[in-house]
């Protein structure tokens, strides 16, 4: 089968690879129709990850079953499924609890937790950029799409990874109806994060970033873009709210957030937060920060390296606020999800801007990475349909 194989810093190669197959009772196999380039898979792209060469990319994923295994009760052959970007197992101590993002089975290593498909330290699972995907107990992480899946893959496959993502940002940022809200990130999961506080009611949402295209689609949503190079988002705020701050704020940057001028500051958009939130507000930090940057020291310093980031912890303490961090466990949110998009309450794809077959797969990483205009968010075919 095909596959786009990342084979070092900034160089994707899409290229035959061993087909995906059944390994367990439990899993299914999914000819792969629809997968996105996530922001996170930028920080790979880049190298600035663990990410081995030679492995497949993809975690936002969605496809039709053409096998199950003998243990497989639920899912059938033929049917449409959209694949958490968490591999999850369903009976540990973590799932139990709901946690998918950090079960406790599916990740090798015992000190660690969570797995997900073509994705750094979180298990030796192969991505979904490719014709075929093994998908581990199938019955339990697949979710199964009604008859319109064809037709609207482009709204459905967002429920693998950015729509639930933004919508956990926002939960644990309590966003409530009426409350006034900033977004740091314009990117796709920062836009999702907008659209769902917009669908549960709030009042006002902002939308930090310095692209301006990101911004335009942000605004097309209903959001008060606020261009970085510009303007202070603080100081935007606090001039709407009286000097007090947004109710709640969400991060959808990550350890690579940078300043207009391309200067990387892992601080910049927590630190822009506690500042913008008022007192006793909340702020859910949904970008990617690791433990280790292969790149950090010399894009930041060595403690960025390291994970330490210099956020104003006083001031944060000072004002009372909440910080909820991590990524979001999929499978919480993507039943609700998926039926207000087949109830049309909900078009997660407005943020799509191209739609490729996987042998573009190395321009368009070229263009994603590079904030080309109109490039907000990229959804590859492996088997077809492209438009």
């Amino acid at each position: 089968m095909k596959a786009a194989v990342y084979e070092g810093p900034r160089t994707v190669t899409v290229k035959d690879v061993p087909d995906a197959k059944i390994e367990h009772p439990c899993d299914i196999l999914v000819k792969i129709t629809t997968t996105n380039i996530c922001g996170s898979d930028l920080h790979m792209y880049e190298g600035r990850t663990s990410f081995e060469s030679g492995r497949t990319l993809g975690h936002e994923n969605m496809g039709q079953v053409v096998e199950v295994g003998p243990a497989v009760r639920k899912v059938q052959v033929g049917q449409y499924v959209v694949l958490p970007f968490n591999i999850a197992c369903g009976f540990c101590k973590q799932c139990e609890r709901g946690l998918t993002n950090y079960c406790l089975t599916m990740q090798p290593e015992p000190e660690l937790a969570g797995a997900a498909y073509g994705f750094a330290d979180m298990g030796p699972y192969q991505g979904g950029q490719a014709e075929l995907l093994r998908v581990p107990y199938g019955d339990f992480n697949a979710l199964r799409l009604g008859e319109d899946a064809a037709e609207r893959q482009a709204d459905y496959v967002m429920l693998a990874d950015i729509f639930p993502t933004g919508y956990h940002a926002t939960e644990m940022a309590q966003v409530k109806p009426g409350d006034q809200t900033i977004i740091f990130g314009a990117g796709p999961v920062g836009q999702m994060a907008a659209y769902s506080a917009l669908l549960k009611g709030a009042g006002r949402v902002w939308v930090a970033d310095h692209q301006p295209d990101r911004l335009r689609k942000a605004e097309e949503i209903g959001a008060i873009p606020i261009n970085t190079a510009e303007q202070d988002p603080a100081e935007v705020v606090k001039e709407a709210t009286l000097g007090l701050g947004a109710d709640n704020g969400c991060e959808c940057v990550g350890y690579q957030a940078h300043d207009p001028q391309g200067r990387e500051d892992a601080s910049l958009t927590l630190n822009g937060l506690i500042d913008s939130v008022r007192f006793t507000g909340h702020i859910g930090v949904v970008g990617v920060f690791l433990p280790e940057d292969p790149g950090g020291a010399e894009a930041q310093s060595e403690l960025e390296a390291q994970g330490k980031v210099p956020i104003d912890f006083g001031l944060m303490w000072f004002k009372g606020q909440q910080m909820g961090t991590g990524q979001a466990p999929v499978k919480k949110y993507n039943r609700a999800l998926r039926d207000l998009i087949a109830g049309g309450k909900a078009k997660p794809s407005f943020i799509v801007s191209h739609e490729l077959g996987l042998d573009e797969a190395p321009t368009a990483y070229e263009h994603f990475d590079a904030r080309d205009d109109g490039w907000t968010k990229v959804i590859l075919h492996p088997n077809g349909h492209t438009r």
